[in-house]
């Protein structure tokens, strides 16, 4: 949300301080996941191998604190205007909940200022806007933290053969579509035949009446008196006329035949046009769907539910018990993120961002105690501890039948450990969301919808699909 136009010197003087950063040393890749860190007031967005943008920010104010937690871009809107702030314009805006909280281009006066939302430098909105995907994760921390590489058993890892179905399956629907054409194709040129054929056919049609009414009129002149030489005239057009009949009717004939055979080929034609449409289509949805399997895949393990949940495409895809060793101890928040292919492209390299277990109040509320300008000075990114993030996967037991009916691991998949339940903003058309307990949650109280977190994963043993019953209205803002 926009604040008045008398802080923009002080946002500008902040911006300076804090400037717009890209990374140097290499070409950057595709945003995978950006970390917004509520102490220092800073995003950092990063590609496969390390972060490649970073940018001042300004965060909820106190009471209207932006929640720390996991969320995810869930739509982008290039011009958006607030219908609950006074119509304040939020440029590039990138929702991460139904409810409201968005990053977008806004005033940074160099502290928490904002209703929720996180604003970002106008021009670097912009720049982020058009370099990010639908559902690119975004972490917000309560500290600056930052991802590191990790292995694990429990990291899930692509399905064999996986990528080369997936290539059949468009290749099949290519030689589909291609057979489609052509048989539109014949289709075509057959009904241009059976169009050409025609004209013979009523040519002669039409010199056949006209030797039929020179015949009539001959025998009509045969039937009155006249002379004998008019008599033998008609007689001879009369001859002429049935030999010009029997000649045309021949024409006619084979005419139709050829018309007929034509007839018959465009009938044919069209059979297998609708055949080979037929194919085509149910090989596009066969591609379509290997292609919605190879999406990223979302895990959530929650210690306090002690269950497992599966989403792909912002879809719930199934739910089912797990087991977490000594489930009354903490075991923090973990994002674990699958970032790109190894050199044999047959596994995939993961990351993780921990925020660890719920905090106090007390960093939130000195980063609001702070001078304008002055959070977040040359401050690094914390890595996390990998020896964290290890402990907590070795304690989880994911039942091999549904580690079986885990989609296909892609790049972008990810598994999210927490002792938080799902937030109820997570529903219909989003990611996961998780709101950590510990932090001020004000940003997001105030304007949370009305459906509560009552939408349905498959039962692990039917696997079945169901749909969120979200039904009221989300909220306007």
């Amino acid at each position: 949300m926009l604040i008045a136009a008398a802080d923009d010197a002080s946002a500008r003087s902040g911006q300076r301080e804090r400037p717009i950063e890209s990374v140097q040393s290499r070409n950057a890749g595709e945003p995978i996941m950006a970390i917004v860190s509520l102490r220092t007031q800073r995003i950092s967005v990063y590609d496969s191998k390390g972060w490649i943008l970073r940018a001042p920010v300004s965060s909820g104010t106190k009471g209207r604190e932006t929640p720390a937690g996991i969320f995810s871009v869930i739509q982008k809107v290039e011009e958006h205007y607030s219908n609950l702030y006074d119509d304040a314009f939020m440029p590039h805006m990138q929702r991460i909940t139904w409810s409201g909280i968005a990053l977008h281009g806004g005033v940074l006066p160099g502290r928490p200022a904002s209703h929720g939302c996180i604003r970002l430098p106008f021009d670097f909105a912009e720049r982020l806007f058009g370099e990010t995907m639908m559902g690119m994760r975004v972490i917000v921390a309560p500290t600056d933290v930052a991802p590191i590489e990790l292995a694990h058993p429990l990291l899930f890892q692509p399905k064999p053969d996986a990528a080369a179905l997936a290539a059949a399956r468009t290749a099949e629907a290519q030689e589909a579509t291609r057979k489609a054409a052509e048989a539109r194709t014949t289709a075509a040129t057959a009904l241009r035949e059976a169009t050409q054929a025609r004209a013979p056919v009523r040519t002669a049609e039409n010199l056949k009446r006209i030797a039929e009414a020179q015949l009539t009129a001959a025998e009509t002149k045969l039937g009155s008196g006249i002379s004998a030489e008019a008599k033998e005239l008609a007689e001879e057009a009369k001859a002429q006329a049935v030999a010009k009949i029997a000649e045309l009717q021949l024409q006619w004939d084979v005419a139709n035949v050829n018309l007929q055979l034509r007839l018959d080929a465009v009938t044919s034609a069209r059979e297998a046009v609708a055949a080979a449409e037929a194919v085509r289509v149910a090989a596009a949805e066969v591609a379509r769907e290997v292609a919605r399997e190879l999406q990223p895949v979302s895990v959530l393990i929650s210690r306090k539910t002690q269950r497992l949940y599966v989403r792909q495409a912002f879809k719930p895809i199934l739910e089912s018990p797990v087991t977490i060793a000594d489930p009354d101890r903490a075991i923090g928040t973990h994002v674990f993120t699958a970032t790109e292919r190894t050199t044999s492209d047959t596994s995939l390299r993961w990351n993780v961002v921990s925020l660890g277990g719920g905090r106090s109040h007390g960093a939130t509320a000195e980063l609001h105690n702070r001078a304008p300008g002055s959070i977040g000075r040359d401050v690094e990114p914390e890595p996390a501890n990998p020896d964290n993030a290890k402990s907590a996967l070795d304690r989880i037991a994911i039942p091999q039948d549904v580690l079986d009916r885990i989609g296909n691991i892609t790049p972008r998949s990810s598994l999210i450990v927490t002792d938080e339940a799902l937030s109820p903003e997570t529903g219909k058309g989003t990611e996961f969301v998780v709101v950590l307990s510990g932090e001020p949650q004000g940003g997001i109280k105030k304007r949370r919808r009305s459906p509560g977190n009552n939408f349905r994963y498959a039962h692990p043993r039917s696997f079945q699909f169901w749909r969120t019953p979200f039904g009221g209205p989300f909220s306007s803002w």
